[in-house]
Parts: C-alpha cells; structure tokens; sequence
C-alpha cells in the first residue's frame, strides 16, 4: 500500500516549474517562429483625427527585422531595418540609409505611441532583461503569470521597467505596462481577438494606450501572417532595403 501511494505521489513532485524567461520565451516564439511574414495595420488615434498606415514585416529568429510601409502613399517604401544590433531607415525620398543613433529609440515611431525600440528592437525581450515572475491575475477567461523585466544595467533600452501579462494555457501575451526609469507607468497594452493565423491562435488586434493622454492610442491590427517560411539571411541587409516589395 505504501509504495502504492509513492506511485501516486511521484509525479507531483516531480513537475517542473517553468522559469520567468522560460515563459517568456516561449511567448516570444509562439508569436515569432522561427521566421514570420506579416500584413499589419497601424491605427493612429488621436482626440480630433485618426489615420491607418499599412506595413509588412519580416523577422528571422530574434536578432533580423524589416518592417516596409506599403500606405499611405507618402510614407511608401519607408523601410525599418533590424540586425544584431543595429537600427538602420531607408528613406525614399532622399535616396538615403540611416543608422539610428541609441539618442532616436525612445521617439515615436512613425507619428505612432510606439517607440523605436518597441518596434524593432522587441526582439531583446529575452537577451536585455532580467525576468522575474511576480504573481498571476485573470484577464477574461484566461489565467496570466504576471512577468517583470527590469533591464540589465548594460542592457540600451527605453524602458525602466516592463510587466507582462502571459496566458497560461497558451502562452499568448495579453497585457502590457511600460515605465520609466522613476517608476511612473507611462504606457500600457492590451490585447483582444484572440483567433487563428498563420495556424497559430493569436490576438489579432492591440492598443497602445498613453496613461496621460486621453483619447490617443495606436491600434495594431493583424491582417495576415505566416510562419516558418524559409528567409536567407541577406535578405536582412542594408543594400536589399530599397529593394524589397
């Protein structure tokens, strides 16, 4: 009877328990694969107007990007491009690739409440942070672990601190808070339509939401994505950025 119960006993000790960055890496990757193809549109949303911008976007593991405007037609062919460590703009207008200096990745990106750092260089979430999980909470029918990232003191990043909200089941990210380095929230992000894409159940639409400016927020709206499909390395180059379409 004893060694019966042992039996029983056994594999509720023997259940590991999932560390803060493994949870987040395997959000990072459910939402990334191992390369992803998307169709996005930004909303930008203010107290008197609104207008969309249409992007495509390419990401090969955590450290190669490329976000490309297709619309409006003034911004079109702006390109974003993301590799190792850099932040490189090819502006069409003047012909001309940019390096962005660390000064540039706390401004706006593109007129959006996203910051330049937020857009290309998200890919550092798990290479520039510390993750500690602080506790859990249920937003909707989804219970979440609750993830702080406080940056690594060499780590060059915007953010104080990061909380985010990860669903349990299906490790998709539901919630977002970014603070300064005093502390004080500034931004938080929120998720909804959770449906399939790409084969993948993911939220098809996010806001950003400036704590202190009513009536503004930048909404992100997945039209399409696909995943894993093979993309060679050169793709991510700064000589193919006023090439891609």
């Amino acid at each position: 009877m004893a060694a019966f119960l042992l039996s029983l006993a056994a594999p509720l000790v023997a259940q590991p328990v999932e560390s803060a960055k493994e949870i987040v890496r395997k959000a990072d990757l459910h939402v990334r694969g191992n390369t992803s193809q998307a169709t996005i549109i930004f909303r930008i949303v203010r107290p008197t107007w609104s207008r969309d911008m249409t992007t495509k976007t390419w990401s090969k593991g955590n450290k190669l990007a490329m976000i490309r405007i297709e619309a409006p037609v003034k911004d079109r062919g702006t390109v974003y491009l993301k590799r190792e460590k850099e932040v490189w703009n090819w502006i069409p207008s003047i012909e001309r690739n940019i390096k962005l200096p660390p000064s540039m990745m706390s401004q706006s990106w593109m007129g959006t409440d996203f910051t330049n750092d937020d857009l290309v260089k998200e890919f550092s979430i798990l290479e520039d942070y510390d993750h500690t999980l602080v506790g859990e909470e249920k937003i909707g029918d989804r219970i979440c672990h609750i993830v702080e990232l406080i940056p690594k003191p060499s780590a060059a990043v915007v953010w104080g601190k990061v909380r985010i909200w990860i669903d349990k089941k299906d490790y998709l990210q539901l919630k977002g808070e970014y603070f300064d380095e005093s502390g004080k929230l500034v931004n938080r992000m929120v998720t909804n339509d959770i449906r399939m894409l790409g084969g993948r159940l993911l939220p098809a639409y996010m806001e950003m939401l400036p704590i202190n400016k009513p009536g503004q927020k930048t909404v992100l709206i997945y039209k399409e994505i696909q995943f894993d499909k093979p993309i060679p390395d050169h793709f991510f180059t700064v000589e193919n950025m006023k090439k891609i379409q």
